[in-house]
């Protein structure tokens, strides 16, 4: 099989992404990042998500972000809470981290050059993706571009690098359908801009409203929400 590197936060995206990659065919592994999010209970959702499907690897690196700042993820600022779809729709929020995509899929492109793998895989979404620059199709396709201009394995070997974002079009409640019927338990994954101290939702953040709806929409119910409510 072929050789696949995913993008794993640990948030429902991805692991229905991972999900996906698996199910195509692919030998996944697995890169998360520790920049400096306040949200880093993802990881642990990441770890799990990880050793649930069975990948071949699952890397995870540290990155300060904070150093920059700039984002509410990654900077002393307030996370928006309570926004309807009409202002989630509207303008860049303040939760958007300058470059991460840029960031993430450039170490995602060096890992695969080392593994001599073709293909990448990324979980952003175009309707759902609350405004970020870095998760639209025109970014995909460039960085794409790029990466295949950036390697010697590009350059030398004629190696064609694929990004894959398989998440691209669809919506939420339809990422959620694909995943349930690819497995995925999403009681492991982890979607909160700012959870609690225990790691529990805050249900209000653009990030917790978006997948409620989007649970509401396939007309499931979330499971981490049941699982919340069993250990309380």
């Amino acid at each position: 099989m072929s050789a696949a590197i995913v993008l794993l936060s640990g948030g429902l995206d991805s692991a229905t992404t991972l999900a996906i990659a698996q199910a195509d065919g692919f030998t996944s592994y697995a890169l998360s990042f520790r920049y400096g999010q306040r949200h880093a209970i993802e990881l642990e959702s990441a770890t799990r998500i990880a050793a649930a499907l069975g990948v071949a690897e699952h890397a995870v690196i540290d990155i300060d972000l904070r150093r920059f700042g700039g984002s509410a993820l990654t900077a002393d600022l307030t996370v928006p809470k309570g926004r309807n779809a009409a202002e989630m729709g509207h303008g860049i929020p303040i939760t958007y981290v300058p470059a991460r995509n840029t960031v993430f899929l450039s170490f995602a492109l060096a890992w695969a050059e080392v593994l001599g793998a073709n293909d990448i895989f990324i979980g952003v979404n175009a309707l759902d993706y609350s405004g970020y620059p870095d998760c639209r199709p025109e970014f995909i396709a460039a960085f794409e571009q790029m990466a295949n201009l950036a390697t010697a394995a590009a350059v030398e070997r004629h190696q064609r690098l694929r990004i894959h974002a398989p998440l691209i079009a669809l919506s939420k409640a339809d990422i959620i359908r694909r995943g349930l019927a690819l497995g995925v338990d999403y009681a492991l994954t982890s979607s909160c801009y700012d959870p609690d101290a225990r790691g529990w939702p805050c249900g209000q953040c653009d990030s917790c409203l978006l997948r409620a709806r989007g649970f509401a929409e396939a007309r499931c119910l979330d499971p981490l929400l049941t699982c919340r409510e069993d250990s309380a």
